[in-house]
């Protein structure tokens, strides 16, 4: 798509006031809503959607048809519209025209780059009903409504568990392929999960983003402060089922387990000979 030309703007001009009376402010209306329904005569018969161009509504017919005249020569994907096709094409040849001004990133589609300015603005105008959380788009709140319904229409193929998101379930299925994509450029470790090789990073950085608001301790992940902030609190919340003794790590409790489970030695005892 190329880029629309910007406006001209005009010197502004001194504005000239004139008294309209009010029967004539209604005529006006009636022409401006007579010219609405002119600027649109093209109407789907399916759904009642109205058009301003016949090929327009040829392409909107397809919405009901399913005709997808326009293939993709790089794989098996077909488009309803010859724009849409266009836009598929930037994943192949990875084109990516539309540049943010605040940061270097660039992006596909125009709207993709609509959401990530929002990214510098902090505009967020989709809201959960449910809480009072907001979201840069529908889709973010999409997933987020999930967490209040518990949804979670995402199956593995390989067992019974079920995610709420795409991408945590593409995550699990490397659990079962082994597939770990993202390698640690310091050493030869590689991981699952990008997130994990972030955290591994840390090892080798130092960095410890996570800190105490009690004692300013800080720690490389989230999971070690909340452990030590437990400390603290007193916090015990893991318990054995067999005594009852609680703990405030969980590495605790399967240490104490042990205790129960593990086989104590036979002794024998020697008698001697007479």
């Amino acid at each position: 798509e190329q880029e629309p030309e910007p406006p001209q703007i005009k010197e502004e001009q001194e504005p000239e006031f004139q008294w309209i009376k009010e029967d004539q402010i209604a005529n006006n209306v009636s022409v401006h809503l007579r010219k609405e329904s002119v600027e649109r005569p093209h109407i789907c018969e399916e759904c009642g959607k109205s058009f301003c161009h016949k090929s327009h509504l040829k392409i909107h017919m397809r919405t009901h048809t399913g005709e997808k005249p326009f293939p993709c020569n790089e794989c098996d994907k077909s488009f309803a519209d010859k724009s849409h096709l266009k836009t598929h094409m930037r994943t192949h040849t990875g084109e990516k025209p539309f540049y943010c001004e605040e940061c270097d990133k660039s992006f596909s589609r125009r709207s993709y780059l609509k959401l990530h300015i929002r990214t510098h603005t902090g505009d967020k105008p989709v809201s959960c009903k449910a809480c009072d959380k907001s979201f840069r788009d529908k889709s973010a709140l999409k997933r987020h409504i999930r967490i209040h319904t518990s949804e979670k229409p995402f199956s593995c193929k390989e067992c019974d568990a079920s995610f709420s998101q795409l991408t945590h379930l593409k995550s699990h299925t490397r659990v079962h392929t082994g597939d770990k994509p993202f390698s640690c450029t310091e050493c030869d470790k590689s991981f699952s999960e990008k997130s994990s090789l972030n955290t591994h990073i840390r090892a080798h950085t130092g960095e410890k983003p996570f800190s105490c608001n009690v004692c300013h301790a800080s720690f490389s992940r989230q999971a070690y402060l909340k452990s030590h902030i437990r400390t603290h609190t007193g916090e015990k919340p893991f318990s054995c089922i067999k005594c009852n003794r609680c703990f405030s790590e969980k590495s605790s409790l399967k240490r104490h387990v042990k205790t129960h489970t593990r086989e104590k030695p036979f002794i024998h005892q020697i008698q001697k000979k007479d």
